[in-house]
């Protein structure tokens, strides 16, 4: 075949491979809509919840049930915030070049998405795990929709108010492992509780402009200098960090006691450097600080566990 057989076939084979690449990328655009970062963390508390709650022989399917439903609840309420915020999304440097905003998604799928993904995952987990877990997982979506999320635009204590949804996977799990709560679960919510205070807030402080550029107030007008913000952190942290030291007192030993105190030091250091330096890129090393000491404190419950 000669040089003009060779032109023809060329466009030929683009245009064959031109609607995969199409299909590609859109299923990229929908996984991006549930936000896997987020659910990845989701999982893992989700996971500590159903271990330590967990009683004679581990369920490995009980666990892999509890995960997959939470996973798509959790799938459809990131969806559906991204579907009810696409518009401020676009306001936003950071999350202008989401599926929605960009127009690589249309409004209409990403509801039907977001709303097919929650249904299921209510149900699957109704069915498959217990009702219990079901309604905290369905609690969760609604209290993040319906409170939360509406709430970022009006008053800056939407993060107080957001970090109840947002500690609900460990009562989910542990839920899924037990069908009952009790003050062991609440102890495990209250960590991740007011972990989410010195995350979240350092999340603010490095995109306090582009916030306020959409219209959300997610830190008090008034704190301009951000020195009322610096002091949530620096609490919530000392906070947060004398809750992981509890159980020591009470029974888990001085092996506990030193992971604890050493990963709690780890997080009072980085919120230290932030209140001092004042700057986004400590606020940036705070959030990854944070994003690192989680697991670890989640890991050091699971091996204290007896």
């Amino acid at each position: 075949m000669g040089e003009s057989g060779l032109n023809m076939a060329t466009p030929n084979l683009v245009a064959s491979t031109a609607p995969l690449q199409t299909l590609q990328s859109r299923i990229r655009d929908y996984y991006t809509l549930t936000k896997p970062e987020v659910n990845l963390l989701i999982l893992m508390t989700t996971s500590a919840g159903y271990y330590l709650a967990s009683r004679g022989p581990f369920r490995i399917a009980g666990l892999i049930n509890t995960l997959v439903g939470t996973l798509l609840v959790a799938s459809g309420t990131a969806t559906l915030n991204q579907w009810m915020e696409r518009v401020w999304d676009g306001q936003m440097r950071r999350t202008a070049s989401r599926p929605l905003p960009s127009g690589r998604l249309t409004s209409r799928e990403a509801l039907t998405f977001g709303l097919l993904l929650s249904i299921t995952g209510g149900f699957y987990l109704l069915v498959a795990v217990n009702a219990l877990s079901a309604l905290l997982a369905v609690s969760t979506l609604l209290s993040y929709l319906l409170v939360y999320t509406p709430l970022k635009r009006k008053t800056p204590l939407c993060t107080l108010l957001g970090a109840f949804p947002g500690a609900m996977p460990t009562l989910i799990g542990w839920a899924g492992a037990s069908a009952t709560i009790n003050r062991q679960a609440w102890f495990l919510f209250a960590i991740l509780f007011l972990w989410q205070f010195p995350h979240f807030l350092a999340i603010a402080l490095m995109y306090r402009d582009d916030y306020s550029r959409a219209g959300y107030h997610m830190l008090p007008e008034f704190d301009r200098d951000a020195r009322f913000t610096h002091a949530e952190i620096i609490g919530f942290s000392v906070l947060l960090v004398l809750v992981t030291l509890l159980p020591m007192v009470a029974h888990a030993g001085l092996l506990y006691g030193a992971g604890m105190g050493v990963a709690g030091a780890f997080l009072l250091y980085h919120s230290g450097k932030l209140v001092a330096s004042n700057s986004k890129i400590m606020a940036s090393r705070l959030l990854h600080a944070s994003v690192l000491y989680l697991p670890v404190v989640l890991v050091i419950m699971v091996a204290a566990k007896k």
